[in-house]
């Protein structure tokens, strides 16, 4: 920690250094147009000098902290058209190799095909503080993505240049962000306080009310959160994960979460339940972390405590409603029968969970639905349509069981109709598991998951959705 803050020091040092070598031509360049900052970025990527480039990629982060929303999307709309790559420069580069084909020849076709956008990203990150400034860019540009998306007249040649701006952000963050970069944190009642505030905001799951709520979930000897930072981003957690230590499998989030509950003694846990996953950084989307902060965690659980057997989550089906109920609207329904889609009527009735006759009524049609739901209903791209889904199946879990009203709570509702789902890692198939997965797009289920399939139903159609 001490290297890296004597680091920041010394960029510091070089960018109020090369501040006093650039000519603005106004007396507070803070208060730079769009379109001065715009060129401010031009200068960037033609300067050669160190301190000068620190300094003004500061300057140009500063100024576009201070734009509001629609200052933001008009630079991140010219950075988007401006900054592409040289057509010239290309044609020439192509020749050249078509010509004399060569490790030299290609690598300047390589240089000269590279977007100017990306080079900016690499100097803009040279600043102190560079790397969170353009986590928080990119989630501007998604904003902008959106509204170009929406709008009423879609642009083509700006929705283009967007998504290459964001291909940009994405390569270089995978880089930036890699295993090798990253530092597992336990998380605990003992951790600063700034950074237990930002668990508390960052929770997507299932939140946390306050610092009570919070204590209960890290404090106790049965209860674990773990956290991935990077050295670029000391306070800010890229993603963590809720661990509870039991003797079973959690077939709901209530005993997990309750506020009055025995605690397990650790010495008698064989489970550890992976019951919450929250990734922090939004401007970080597509950047894979997950899966390497699961494994790690597993692994030092498993040093500290050798009884640990059963790896597993206890997951929501954030899809799950929207596709049923779209299918229970369909004139010909996916995994339903004419039957489930009678009894699934009692799914708008409020409070349909309460009533124990309505509730073992729908749990008869509603089980088969969603196991069809994992199991068949596919993307144009044959993955499964539920995002969580393709999140632990690509990791190497198997669907391992299905939890009727696992998750009463309003967004448990909302959500899935109160269906909740353990995805267990066994370490001894996981390998398998991601392998069939990624080259056949084979979803592992256990007997259980696959007994609870209808029979006889016809092929699933893909589902427009977007895969994270």
């Amino acid at each position: 920690m001490a290297a890296i803050s004597f680091l920041g020091d010394l960029l510091q040092s070089i960018s109020d250094r090369g501040r006093g070598l650039i000519a603005f031509g106004r007396d507070d360049p803070a208060k730079a147009s769009v379109a001065e900052v715009v060129k401010l970025c031009e200068d960037l990527i033609s300067r050669r000098g160190e301190a000068s480039g620190v300094a003004l990629a500061r300057i140009i982060l500063d100024r576009y902290d201070s734009f509001g929303r629609s200052d933001r999307h008009d630079f991140l709309r010219r950075i988007a058209l401006e900054f592409g790559a040289d057509h010239d420069a290309v044609g020439s580069a192509i020749a050249a190799y078509e010509k004399a084909p060569s490790r030299a020849t290609l690598g300047r076709l390589h240089e000269a095909a590279e977007p100017r956008s990306q080079e900016l990203i690499r100097r803009l990150n040279l600043a102190r503080d560079g790397t969170i400034a353009l986590v928080r860019m990119r989630e501007d540009l998604f904003l902008l993505r959106d509204a170009a998306r929406k709008a009423d007249k879609p642009d083509a040649a700006l929705a283009e240049a967007v998504d290459s701006l964001d291909s940009d952000f994405e390569h270089l963050f995978a880089s930036w962000f890699n295993r090798g970069f990253l530092v597992l944190r336990r998380i605990d009642w003992t951790t600063p306080a700034h950074i237990l505030e930002k668990i508390i905001r960052y929770e997507a799951v299932h939140a946390i009310s306050g610092w009570d709520d919070l204590r209960r979930r890290i404090e106790p000897p049965d209860r674990r959160c773990f956290a991935f930072f990077h050295p670029a981003l000391l306070d800010e957690p890229l993603i963590f994960v809720e661990v509870a230590l039991t003797t079973a499998i959690a077939a709901a989030i209530d005993p997990i979460l309750a506020h009055e509950r025995r605690h397990t003694d650790t010495r008698e846990a064989t489970t550890a339940i992976f019951y919450s996953i929250s990734n922090c950084q939004k401007g970080l989307a597509g950047i894979t972390f997950g899966n390497f902060l699961i494994k790690q965690v597993v692994e030092d659980l498993c040093r500290e405590m050798p009884a640990l057997k059963t790896f597993v989550t206890l997951s929501p089906v954030p899809g799950f409603r929207a596709w049923l109920d779209r299918e229970r609207r369909a004139d010909a329904p996916q995994g339903l029968t004419r039957e489930d889609v009678e009894i699934l009527r009692a799914l708008d009735q409020p409070d349909w969970h309460t009533d124990k006759a309505k509730a073992d009524a729908v749990k008869k049609a509603l089980l088969p639905a969603a196991a069809y739901y994992f199991l068949r209903a596919k993307t144009p791209r044959g993955k499964p349509v539920d995002p969580v889904a393709r999140f632990h199946l690509g990791n190497g879990a198997r669907l391992e069981r299905l939890n009727f009203l696992g998750d009463v709570s309003p967004k448990g509702l909302s959500q899935g109709h109160g269906l909740m789902v353990n995805y267990l890692y066994d370490l001894a198939a996981i390998e398998k598991n991601h392998e069939t997965y990624a080259n056949l797009g084979t979803v592992s289920a256990s007997l259980t998951v696959n007994r609870e399939l209808r029979q006889n139903l016809p092929p699933a159609r893909s589902v427009a959705l977007a895969e994270a």
